[in-house]
Formats: C-alpha cells, sequence, structure tokens
C-alpha cells in the first residue's frame, strides 16, 4: 500500500463514510458530490468534454483512434453523479487507451424510477450505432452502480446478439438482493462506504421492482455469447462479492473475465486517479484490455 492510499483510506474513514451515513436523502447525496467532485476527483491535463445532442457527453484527453468508442456509466449509487462528476476517471481512461470515451446522462433514482437509468443506457448504444458505430467498435465501462449498469446493458446485448467488444467495470454493484456476506464480513473494514445505508438506497432505486430482477441486479443476468469482461474490486470493500461472485457466473456461462484485486483500496478507487498510484495503474490495465479487444474484433 501507499502512502498516498493509506493516507486517502484515513480520509475516507474519518471524513466521507460518517458524511455519507448522515446525508440526508438522495437529493443531498446529488448536490453533495456534484459540488465536491471538482476537488476529490481530478481530471487529466488537455481535457476535452463536449456535449452533444441527446444527452451524450463526449471525453478525451490526447489523441483517439477513429471509429472507436467507450460507452462509460458513471457511478454514485443511481443517485449521485453525472457525467461532469466523473470526467477524471473518463478522461484518464481515454487518455491511457487512446479511445474516446461517450457518457449517457441517465436519470437519476429520484428523478425517473427503474427501468429509466437502463433505459438511457440502452438508448446511448443505439445513438452510437445510429452515428455508424458496429458493436466491435464499442467497450462498455462503467463504476460501481454504473458497472452494475454497464453489465445490465451488456446481458440485453448479448440476448439480442449485439455483442460489444468487451467490457471493463470497477467494483460493480451487481446484487440488489443485498445476499453477499461481504457486506457482513466488511462492514468495519470498508473505509468508504456505510453499510448502514444500504438498504435506504435498494428501496429507493429498486422501487415495487424484484431485486432479484436480472436487469437491477445482473448477478441474476444470462450472457450468451459474451465477449471478454473484465472485472476489479477491492477485498475489503462491501460490495466485494458482487465483483466475486459475477466474474464466477460470468465464467460459468463461457465468458473470458480478467479479475483485478485489491487488498485495502477504497471503493471503485480507480475515480480517485491522481492522488493514488494504484488508481493510475488500475487504469492502465484497464486501458491495456480495452486495445487488446478493439484489436481483437477489428482482425
Amino acid at each position: 500500500m501507499s502512502w498516498q492510499l493509506a493516507a486517502l483510506n484515513l480520509g475516507l474513514r474519518l471524513v466521507a463514510r460518517p458524511r455519507i451515513a448522515r446525508t440526508r436523502g438522495p437529493e443531498a447525496a446529488a448536490r453533495d458530490l456534484a459540488r465536491h467532485a471538482p476537488l476529490l476527483l481530478r481530471q487529466p491535463p488537455f481535457l476535452l468534454h463536449l456535449r452533444r445532442p441527446g444527452g451524450l457527453h463526449w471525453i478525451s484527453a490526447g489523441p483517439c483512434l477513429p471509429r472507436r468508442v467507450i460507452l462509460y456509466l458513471h457511478g454514485g449509487g443511481y443517485v449521485s453523479g453525472s457525467p461532469r462528476s466523473h470526467q477524471g476517471v473518463m478522461g484518464r481512461l481515454s487518455c491511457l487507451s487512446g479511445v474516446e470515451v461517450c457518457a449517457p446522462e441517465y436519470p437519476l433514482a429520484q428523478e425517473a424510477p427503474f427501468p429509466a437509468a437502463l433505459d438511457a443506457a440502452a438508448a446511448a448504444w443505439e445513438r452510437l450505432r445510429g452515428l455508424g458505430y458496429a458493436p466491435a467498435q464499442v467497450v462498455l465501462a462503467g463504476d460501481s452502480a454504473g458497472g452494475g449498469l454497464a453489465l445490465s446493458l451488456l446481458s440485453g446485448l448479448c440476448a439480442r446478439g449485439q455483442a460489444p467488444a468487451g467490457a471493463v467495470v470497477f467494483s460493480p454493484w451487481t446484487d440488489l438482493a443485498m445476499t453477499g456476506e461481504s457486506l457482513r464480513r466488511n462492514a468495519r473494514a470498508d473505509p468508504f462506504l456505510p453499510v448502514g445505508r444500504i438498504e435506504e438506497l435498494v428501496a429507493i432505486v429498486a422501487g415495487e421492482t424484484a431485486r432479484t430482477d436480472p436487469r437491477l441486479s445482473p448477478l441474476y443476468a444470462e450472457f450468451p455469447g459474451c465477449p471478454p469482461v473484465r472485472l476489479c474490486w477491492s477485498e475489503t470493500e462491501i460490495l466485494a462479492d458482487d465483483g466475486a461472485r459475477m466474474a464466477a457466473r460470468l465464467r460459468a456461462q463461457g465468458a473470458r473475465v480478467e479479475v483485478e484485486t485489491h487488498p485495502s483500496a477504497p471503493h471503485a478507487w480507480p475515480v480517485f486517479d491522481g492522488w493514488i498510484p494504484e488508481a493510475r495503474a488500475t487504469l492502465r490495465r484497464a486501458a491495456g484490455f480495452v486495445q487488446a479487444v478493439l484489436r481483437e474484433t477489428s482482425r
């Protein structure tokens, strides 16, 4: 563990986790992240962020390959975050991979009930298809809730025979039924997420939808003809089992799965690029995965 990661974990444990634990509701959570993201989630030099019609944000930080794109779905527990708040991690992934990122503005759970977020992700995919991108020219990506959303979209695309080149997700939330043992095992170890707020959050996100609905919880989904998937999670986060069981399910269905775990990083640590070297290292490996799957599908 780097000294920067040790300092980040301490800061999250002393400040961020207690603040999340006492946040009044989803609207306050959304305001908090929007207010603090410019200070906490650093962006790479020469970031280019363009908002184009259809609610799509195009983000890059350097030269990019033509006709290749990463469709990135931001995290925030479905109640906070935006392409603007997460532009730092998207820009760095674009810079390292040489592939432009497209990020949709999906509605937050307090604004529109499920499956509005998934519908928006699917609409972004169709928009890319309308712009001339073939499935093999697109890689799905996301962090936290956005990672789960990317996997839900992946399941639907696989079922329709439109599988992308691959998917890479960081600390994905894949089981809103909350059956993972790590919710209890890591309740004290997780420096970032307070497990006491998860049930409340699930109620807001799921509403009347069954929590094992595969569109909501991709851990229960099918992935016929699944492309390569890279999953990253921390061994001390409360969602560790969401990642581990997702990897096992994908492998059982014949997918090629790459796994990266960290013994002590916080949830979705790549978003802290610029603060901790572990974030940059994970993003470099993710960028290498993006380049490799795009090369494979272009042969």
